[in-house]
């Protein structure tokens, strides 16, 4: 689909008219066919200009469907049918574009390396009106029998397939292929939810006071008082801080290097109040600083969350015996007073 979408057409002069010229899926045909539609006269009455020509020639096309997923759907894909590859680009495409419920970018990498790494191998090439409890059951098994993948990564995985096919609708926007998924036939493993790992109170208190470098210190106290996941603490702003370095306005986290104005849940905007010992330890390390991100390297980019946990924490958990785990395993746990 990504290669019949955005086109700008061809405008020529045919006769006493300009001309758009553009491919378009027909139905019958494997094999687009190029089409032309009359922009304007050459001269004369409703002659239009270079610009506006462009700008109509566009108009036209979007007009004709040429590049919409329904003409797609309705003449491409009816002809030999719709492989599972070919429905989950459409449906990546849609979820990356729709205004409603937007999905978070972090979400759209996971189903994305899920769709290359596991399902695409197995299911790709398969039809997907075929698709059905078998095929997943068949699927499932590979995927355990493999050993990459835990209880709960399959059940996540399988749910794509289901969200690919169910996104398969017609003109009416009624599903194309409706299923009803077996979880007993199609032997779907069980998640046992294991205990969060959670540092004690003297396991904070060695780890924050093992880093040499100030930012980790400083960074770990503030994971584990104020109760932030690490992207959280990555993406604050000084200008959030308060004066007196008491409270601070979480708006906003950093992933993969970037800052994202939004937070994992609704209510994840708020604002946390420090121990004044803390608040006094922050207010030390802000400095003279004024603005920019409270955390950050030497050009003003946020860290990387990846190189925390392999050159800091990971090291100092195995040098103090703990069980090797994310910054998430501060979040419960309190700093001694």
């Amino acid at each position: 689909m990504s290669r019949r979408s955005g086109q700008s057409g061809c405008i020529q002069q045919d006769g006493n008219w300009y001309v758009v010229r553009f491919w378009k899926d027909v139905a019958g045909q494997e094999k687009r066919q190029r089409v032309r539609e009359k922009i304007c006269p050459i001269s004369g009455p409703g002659k239009l200009s270079a610009s506006e020509r462009e700008r109509k020639a566009k108009e036209i096309i979007a007009a004709s469907g040429a590049d919409s997923v329904e003409h797609f759907n309705k003449v491409v894909q009816s002809m030999h049918g719709t492989t599972f590859h070919e429905q989950a680009a459409i449906w990546l495409h849609q979820v990356k574009n729709r205004k409603g419920k937007p999905v978070a970018p972090l979400t759209l990498a996971t189903w994305e390396c899920a769709l290359e790494n596991s399902i695409y191998p197995n299911i790709g090439d398969v039809p997907l009106e075929s698709i059905n409890n078998l095929v997943v059951k068949n699927l499932v098994t590979k995927m355990d029998a493999s050993g990459k993948l835990g209880a709960s990564a399959i059940r996540a995985y399988i749910s794509v397939v289901k969200m690919v096919v169910a996104s398969a609708i017609d003109e009416q926007g009624e599903q194309l292929y409706p299923r009803k998924w077996n979880h007993t036939f199609i032997d779907m493993p069980q998640v046992k939810k294991p205990e969060a790992p959670a540092f004690k109170g003297d396991a904070v208190t060695e780890i924050v006071a093992a880093p040499k470098k100030r930012h980790y210190r400083m960074l770990y106290v503030l994971c584990a008082c104020g109760g932030l996941r690490l992207g959280e603490a990555l993406g604050i702003d000084i200008k959030y801080i308060s004066p007196d370095c008491s409270t601070i306005k979480i708006h906003q986290k950093a992933w993969r290097g970037r800052i994202q104005d939004f937070l994992k849940t609704k209510n994840g905007k708020r604002e946390i109040d420090l121990h004044s010992s803390v608040a006094v330890m922050l207010k030390d390390f802000i400095g003279e600083r004024k603005s920019g991100l409270l955390f950050c390297s030497k050009t003003g980019k946020p860290l990387q969350q990846s190189n925390i946990l392999r050159r800091s924490l990971h090291p100092i958990l195995v040098a103090l015996g703990q069980p090797k785990c994310g910054a998430h395993a501060f979040r419960p746990s309190a700093i001694p007073t």
